[in-house]
């Protein structure tokens, strides 16, 4: 990047002897990074960065966030711009199209979505199989594999057909997937996916409705789920975006990319939070209610226990989406006349968190996934699949994101380096001759 002289910004190193100039590389936010692709080339050197908490991987122009500050954004607009007036099928387009689509554009897109959103009867064979006690989430990205072989690449269309086909049918079919797995678990009829609803509607009517009880459809319902799903569209280089990347730039099939993510998303530390706040809350629940006993354990240095929900790696400022998904939570459970406790239990533990000193200090305020499980058990959603929704809402920022590396002309396969700390040269020993 040229400085304001029309120079090219560099930062120098010297190591062993020698100096080395490294370009500058300036984002549109105006963060900066320093460009080793070629330290080991010229130095002989790498960097060790535990947790890449320092290395960026890609140059994107997809989301941009600021941690100290509590911004995200979506290709520039403010993620609570987009949770107010978007939809999550507007916002899917704007974050792999990198525009908002016009009037024109959506109506297609929707409709390419309905018309993508069977899925082939012989899967359900898979899900029948399947043992009753598998996670929803190894079920969900293990199904994303096998969809390969059920819509191989179509051979007939343009490159760009191809990819917007099969781009639309995965945000699409896992939405049926999903509602579909649930059915089945409990031993119900699957519910197929309705022309007249939209892609949130659909979703809630192939969860719960019944041949005995048909679901009622509740536009307070819908709005929430939309705004579930926007907030949890798109989050930069986290670890199952990255992942996605990871196993993407090897050029295996999209299908098997976002099933990497989804087992990536798996995992406690990164989409199963939501999960795991929700038992923390009923913990306290079954305690009495009393929070004290349990803010304490977590400010013990000596306990293991914390509080769960709340930092996070990158915001040191309010999650920007827990603002957005508390205020949604307080609506969604006034529309529908339903008293949570849970919410009484988490309204307690921010205002602690955010007057008490040990919280104030580690910068520990609540994140998207202190209120996502309570809007989630508002709408019906079993415990188990919460992660699962967060997988649905992800979608959109992991095509974004394979297809923005598929398309960079610049792309490399990811081969990440290593500082060996093992033995030295040793020699085979016979088993007869080993002590």
């Amino acid at each position: 990047m040229k400085n304001e002289n029309g120079f090219q910004e560099t930062a120098s190193l010297t190591v062993g002897g020698k100096t080395v100039q490294l370009p500058v590389i300036i984002g549109s936010e105006g963060e900066r990074a320093i460009d080793i692709s070629s330290l080991r080339e010229k130095t002989g050197y790498i960097t060790l960065d535990p947790g890449l908490g320092n290395t960026g991987i890609c140059k994107s122009q997809i989301t941009f966030m600021n941690g100290e500050e509590g911004i995200l954004r979506y290709r520039g607009i403010p993620v609570d711009e987009l949770a107010e007036h978007s939809t999550f099928v507007e916002t899917a387009y704007l974050l792999i199209n990198g525009i908002l689509p016009t009037r024109m554009q959506l109506n297609k897109f929707s409709v390419q979505l309905n018309d993508q959103s069977l899925v082939h009867e012989d899967m359900k064979g898979f899900y029948q199989n399947i043992p009753p006690r598998s996670h929803p989430m190894g079920i969900l990205s293990s199904m994303v594999n096998t969809l390969e072989s059920f819509y191989p690449i179509l051979k007939t269309t343009t490159k760009i057909e191809e990819i917007n086909t099969t781009l639309t049918r995965i945000i699409s079919k896992v939405r049926t997937m999903a509602a579909m797995s649930y059915k089945i678990s409990r031993g119900h009829r699957v519910v197929y996916p309705r022309p007249d609803l939209c892609y949130c509607g659909n979703f809630l009517n192939m969860m719960f409705d019944s041949p005995v009880r048909p679901y009622q459809l509740d536009k307070s319902a819908i709005k929430a789920l939309n705004v579930f799903w926007i907030l949890h569209a798109d989050h930069e280089q986290n670890c199952s975006t990255s992942a996605v990347r990871l196993v993407g730039s090897g050029r295996v099939n999209v299908y098997a990319a976002i099933s990497a993510g989804i087992a990536a998303l798996w995992g406690p530390l990164h989409g199963g939070a939501n999960q795991a706040v929700i038992e923390m809350l009923e913990a306290i629940q079954a305690n009495g209610g009393n929070i004290s006993p349990f803010v304490e354990r977590a400010k013990d240095k000596n306990d293991p226990y914390r509080l769960m929900g709340f930092g996070h790696r990158v915001y040191k400022a309010y999650d920007p989406r827990a603002k957005i998904i508390n205020k949604t939570a307080h609506a969604l459970l006034e529309k529908m006349q339903i008293s949570d406790p849970l919410l009484d239990i988490a309204q307690k533990l921010e205002q602690v968190a955010l007057k008490d000193d040990y919280f104030i200090e580690y910068r520990l305020y609540p994140n998207v996934d202190f209120y996502s499980g309570i809007v989630l058990r508002a709408l019906g959603i079993p415990t188990n699949m919460f992660t699962v929704m967060f997988a649905l809402g992800r979608m959109p920022g992991w095509i974004a994101q394979w297809k923005e590396d598929a398309d960079d002309p610049n792309w490399r396969l990811y081969r990440p380096r290593q500082i060996y700390i093992g033995q030295n040269t040793t020699h085979y020993i016979p088993i007869e001759e080993r002590v």
